[in-house]
């Protein structure tokens, strides 16, 4: 870090005046750092020098050092504003290395969008046919050897470099062999696009979040026509969404994308359904995702990212997820696991299990030598999660620290619509009486104190079959129950409203189901019944909650893995 970013660094966290504020920026140098200067003299020294200065202005980004014959660009970085200094501080996320201050978010924004640009300025560069080096500034301070051989090594693969006059010592050469003539040079090059291709995409919200953070989607498949209908409804119809059994999709119609996601039918490993596991008619579709990924070969992304319910970790006593987790790590992929319960970002609670996949062939030894299990606990790791990691030491796993979860304020009432009273949703007061008369004694007494109250209480019902019978559960607690897909009527979540001697009931609708999704500005269909609405939302990802993962670990692991290589330019179908 430069002086004039440490001075600034030191007062972040102090309230400024916007006068203030652009004082300290104007101090910050943009160009001729010291770390840059080191570099550009260690070139000078091998005679590797940037013939014409002047063609940073006219490139994406303005890199640092362009290499016009070459058409190589090289960024300096500095850790600050780029996005690195909190990992290298061995913080959990961004706003661990800011105080709480007024000025917080500002310096949260700045930092994020800086990001986001070096990604679009890099895949800019990239289609453009440059090859692009972007270097962080303690990179340089503390390899500044590794450097320059990188920038030596991409000029000699051009054929046009510049014939060193000084050499470059035995460690230099060592990071050119494993940083430039990597096989995996294409996969990296495409994580600065972040495009993803949506599997099991549902009605697309699992898209919706990471669109909210910088990500686009280039290919959707499902096979459901009324979810089909839902996603094409809200997001146009377009070229990008395949309908059909994804055993049956080509690969010849996946572009090349810097993930693939993956939230398979659950059907079979939920604790609620029949536990076939994954070789039950619905969940067996994770097979068809790992074909697809087996068929790509080396186009296969560089990320993956599979979402399911929680009770993947105990199908079958655990060997469905071993299972899952050593075909993905064939496939040649080191795994990361954790938790999210929609119950942090909504009022609704929704726990699921994400498996996040990395490209071994992407990261270092170190990287992937995690022994430590226990170190890595978080919020998204519970107890459970913990333990399932730890009992596979034969995984190759690849954990990543995580920030503590949001704690949410809103609660069930503020997601419901205002319906009048004579509202044609409401029930009759013959079938509220019945839906108590359903309730145990536990769940009735309940429902009788929210009547006894002066003023209105909320909650919602689910209606489950005990040994054979109905009976109507009633969860009161601020948080609504999960919601689920129904089918034949059944499964579907009933809002339960209280006081003043009174019990009103109803279903929710399709609004109050896509604000607990975390959905609020989504086109609901007019064509489609409620049932079909609350299908595709029952079947659906948290928004909040991918955007979560969009922000906190596939935006700062893009940051990072764009660094310290030479990327070229790859073939792209988008």
């Amino acid at each position: 870090m430069t002086k004039s970013e440490s001075e600034a660094s030191a007062k972040l966290a102090h309230k400024r005046t916007p006068e203030e504020i652009s004082e300290i920026m104007r101090r910050v140098q943009s160009s001729d750092t010291a770390p840059e200067a080191r570099l550009r003299a260690a070139l000078a020294d091998c005679g590797l020098t940037s013939p014409d200065p002047t063609a940073s202005a006219t490139l994406s980004g303005k890199p640092d050092l362009v290499f016009a014959e070459a058409r190589l660009a090289v960024f300096v970085d500095g850790d600050l504003w780029h996005g690195n200094q909190w990992w290298r501080r061995g913080l959990t996320s961004l706003e661990e290395q800011f105080r709480e201050t007024p000025s917080k978010a500002y310096w949260l924004r700045k930092i994020r969008r800086n990001m986001q640009r070096d990604s679009a300025a890099t895949a800019a560069l990239l289609d453009d046919g440059w090859a692009v080096l972007r270097l962080w500034e303690s990179q340089i301070n503390v390899d500044l050897a590794g450097c320059v051989a990188l920038i030596a090594s991409a000029l000699a693969s051009t054929g046009k470099r510049q014939p060193p006059t000084a050499t470059i010592n035995e460690r230099g050469a060592e990071y050119d062999v494993a940083r430039v003539a990597s096989s995996a040079d294409e996969a990296r090059a495409r994580l600065a696009r972040k495009t993803c291709a949506e599997f099991f995409a549902g009605i697309g919200l699992m898209r919706m979040g990471l669109e909210r953070d910088g990500w686009s989607v280039a290919f959707a498949n499902d096979y459901d026509e009324r979810k089909a209908a839902i996603y094409r409804g809200h997001f146009g119809a377009d070229d990008r969404f395949h309908l059909g059994d994804i055993h049956a999709l080509s690969v010849t119609d996946i572009p090349n994308v810097t993930l693939a996601t993956a939230s398979f039918p659950c059907n079979d490993l939920s604790l609620a359904g029949a536990r076939q596991g994954l070789a039950g008619k619905q969940s067996s579709a994770f097979w068809g995702f790992t074909r697809i990924l087996t068929e790509l070969g080396a186009r296969k992304p560089p990320l993956i990212l599979l979402e399911n319910v929680v009770g993947f970790l105990t199908s079958h006593g655990g060997e469905d997820l071993t299972q899952a987790l050593r075909t993905l790590n064939n496939l040649g992929y080191a795994m990361d696991m954790f938790q999210l319960d929609a119950a942090h970002f909504t009022p609704q609670s929704r726990q699921r299990l994400f498996l996040l996949g990395m490209r071994a062939d992407l990261l270092t030894p170190a990287e992937t030598d995690q022994t430590d299990v226990a170190s890595f606990a978080c919020d998204a790791r519970p107890p459970a999660v913990l333990a399932a990691i730890g009992r596979r030491p034969d995984i190759l796993w690849r954990l990543r620290r995580l920030p503590p979860l949001p704690t949410l304020a809103q609660r069930l009432p503020d997601i419901l619509d205002d319906l009048p009273e004579d509202a044609p949703e409401w029930w009759s007061t013959a079938r509220t009486q019945r839906l108590l008369d359903q309730m145990s004694p536990r769940h009735r007494a309940l429902a009788e104190r929210l009547m006894a109250g002066e003023t209105w209480s909320y909650g919602t019902i689910f209606r489950r079959t005990r040994n054979g019978t109905p009976m109507a559960e009633l969860r009161a607690d601020g948080i609504a129950g999960c919601l689920r897909t129904p089918r034949g009527g059944s499964a579907r979540q009933i809002l339960f409203k209280a006081g003043y001697g009174q019990a009103r009931a109803r279903l929710l609708t399709g609004r109050e189901a896509a604000r607990l999704m975390g959905a609020d500005d989504y086109t609901l269909p007019k064509t489609l019944s409620l049932n079909d609405v609350l299908f595709g939302f029952g079947d659906a990802v948290c928004v909040p909650a991918t955007a979560w993962i969009a922000t906190y670990y596939l935006n700062p692991l893009v940051n990072e893995l764009l660094r310290g290589h030479v990327l070229q330019a790859p073939a792209m179908r988008v």
